[in-house]
């Protein structure tokens, strides 16, 4: 099995964020937190995910301070995952790649879950980047500030003199 690498010292915002939710069980797992599921078996059952890859999602997002753990609101023996204010903080990541996947991955025809105001059950308006002063930016509008001491990304690949190059392959037909 490869090790990971670890994105956690980065220079880039983007690489460390994904150290911490970079898979889609975890990000799958903080949307339904958001929907309300907080007990492991809402979990498993919901997302249909074995119960140990599960149990190392959930422990990694408690130690990154994503979820905490919490007594039962029934007052039984069992603990429930709850967002912390750090997860919470991922709600918008959750709801661009929502909007993202709504945009370009549907067929106009096709049904799907929408996000809505709660109170009004209306429609949220799609997401915008803005301006301080209030105007709608454009990727192409924007760019990275980098200090000049700092990387956006650590080197994923070796340097040319530790890698292992695939023996050559003979070129003669059978």
């Amino acid at each position: 099995m490869v090790k990971r690498t670890s994105l956690q010292t980065a220079g880039c915002p983007v690489a460390r964020a994904l150290d911490v939710i970079g898979d889609w069980w975890s990000l799958l797992i903080i949307r339904d937190a958001f929907d309300g599921v907080r007990r492991f078996g809402e979990f498993q059952e919901g997302l249909g995910i074995a119960k140990g890859m599960l149990a190392t999602r959930l422990r990694d997002l408690t130690e990154r301070g994503i979820l905490e753990t919490a007594p039962a609101s029934d007052g039984s023996a069992y603990r429930e995952y709850v967002l912390t204010e750090k997860g919470r903080g991922l709600f918008l990541v959750v709801v661009a790649l929502r909007q993202w996947g709504e945009a370009h991955l549907y067929k106009p025809t096709e049904q799907r879950s929408t996000l809505v105001e709660a109170k009004s059950g209306a429609a949220v308006a799609r997401l915008e980047l803005r301006a301080k002063d209030g105007r709608v930016l454009s990727w192409a509008e924007t760019k990275v500030q980098q200090p000049a001491a700092v990387s956006c990304g650590p080197k994923l690949r070796r340097p040319k003199a530790q890698r292992v190059r695939a023996p050559a392959r003979s070129r003669v037909a059978r």
